[in-house]
């Protein structure tokens, strides 16, 4: 008996999207056909912007797709928020070439998910799995390139991936999980009180400086309002980076392709919009994603759209967590918990590999001593 036949893709147009999102699932918008195909579209993820795809597809003898990954090869570094530049640098010292590399990613989106997507009938998923993994390291020494990164998935591919010699990176981020809240008073009852009263002055204060907040879904974000949403968008990219990944046509392709799991909620000044949150929507999970705002003296405006509007959305939704995104210690006071994020990296060359395994060993070591201190910054009541 053969095995699966394996092929790369150079658009996501190139697998049906019935096909894709039977590998993907529903649970995490993220790696679904509609986001990836919308990354595409809108030119944000394209080879002229260094993210040249080369989706891996793996199909049995009868031609059903069995297993997908989001897979590219990259010219840069930009847009992963799983930071290897340096590992670039001293390879380049020693002589070597780290670019083009390859990355098993979503673009752009430090959200943590599966990243070899195999279909929920398909036999024996983690054998598909460890021939996922195989076939892109094969890619990686028949292209002659430098290495091949899969970042923010799931435990259990990290594990996997670890098992068959790939290098392990820890992260961390900060999410709130809905313990069964009926209110966003009863979370607050979990806080100790002078962190409930902090809580509470703040979104006082955000709510008395004259703006109205909104939650808008789907359909109801008008082309009008994305137009103003990506004023906000650049203005927060021109302050930190100075270089806008997402192309404008991106977040309204979301909303035609994403429907209800795409919610933007909005600060509006009388009838203008000021500032913007976007987040997607999971089976069970909300994620945050971009933000921005006009200049103006709106103090907490920040912590009230990002983090306090979308733990009230969740508990009105049922959610069980906010995944608010990449960094952010200040997340902590605010209700939100420090989770481990994970990557898995094969690298070709053996000195870089040993010097990066070496690095890698020395920060999971920093990362795994420090959770429970930044546990214990949670605004959270201590048993007695």
């Amino acid at each position: 008996m053969t095995g699966p036949v394996m092929t790369l893709h150079r658009v996501i147009a190139e697998i049906p999207a019935r096909e894709w999102d039977g590998c993907a699932g529903d649970d995490n918008p993220f790696v679904s056909h509609a986001f990836l195909s919308a990354l595409e579209d809108s030119g944000s993820a394209s080879p002229e912007a260094g993210w040249m795809p080369q989706h891996l597809a793996m199909r049995d003898a009868t031609g059903r797709l069995l297993a997908v990954a989001p897979f590219y090869a990259k010219s840069h570094s930009f847009g992963e928020y799983v930071f290897d530049q340096q590992w670039a640098q001293a390879f380049a010292r020693a002589g070597g070439e780290y670019y083009p590399k390859l990355q098993v990613a979503v673009p752009f989106s430090p959200v943590p998910g599966p990243r070899l997507l195999v279909h929920a009938d398909a036999p024996d998923a983690d054998a598909l799995r460890q021939m996922a993994a195989r076939a892109l390291r094969q890619a990686c020494g028949e292209l002659g390139l430098s290495s091949v990164h899969v970042t923010f998935c799931t435990g259990h591919e990290y594990d996997l991936l670890g098992r068959n010699g790939w290098l392990q990176r820890l992260g961390v981020q900060y999410h709130w999980d809905n313990e069964g809240y009926a209110s966003f008073d009863e979370f607050l009852d979990t806080l100790a009180s002078r962190k409930r009263k902090a809580i509470r002055r703040e979104r006082r204060d955000a709510h008395a400086c004259g703006l109205r907040f909104h939650t808008y879904r789907g359909a109801e974000i008008t082309p009008a309002l994305w137009r103003r949403f990506y004023e906000f968008y650049l203005s927060t990219v021109d302050r930190k980076w100075g270089r806008a990944y997402l192309q404008p046509t991106f977040f309204r392709l979301l909303s035609e392709r994403l429907g209800n799991r795409v919610v933007l909620m909005v600060a509006m000044q009388g009838d203008t919009p000021v500032a913007g949150a976007l987040n997607l929507m999971g089976r069970d999970t909300l994620y945050g994603r971009n933000w921005g705002r006009l200049e103006g003296d709106w103090p907490f405006l920040h912590f009230e759209l990002c983090y306090y509007q979308a733990i009230d959305f969740a508990i009105t939704h049922g959610l069980k967590r906010v995944e608010a995104g990449a960094q952010g210690e200040h997340k902590l006071q605010r209700g939100y918990r420090p989770c481990l994020t994970h990557s898995a990296h094969w690298i070709a060359h053996p000195g870089l590999r040993a010097a990066v395994g070496d690095f890698l060993e020395r920060e999971r070591a920093a990362i795994e001593a420090e959770l429970p201190a930044l546990d214990a910054m949670t605004p959270y009541r201590t048993a007695l």
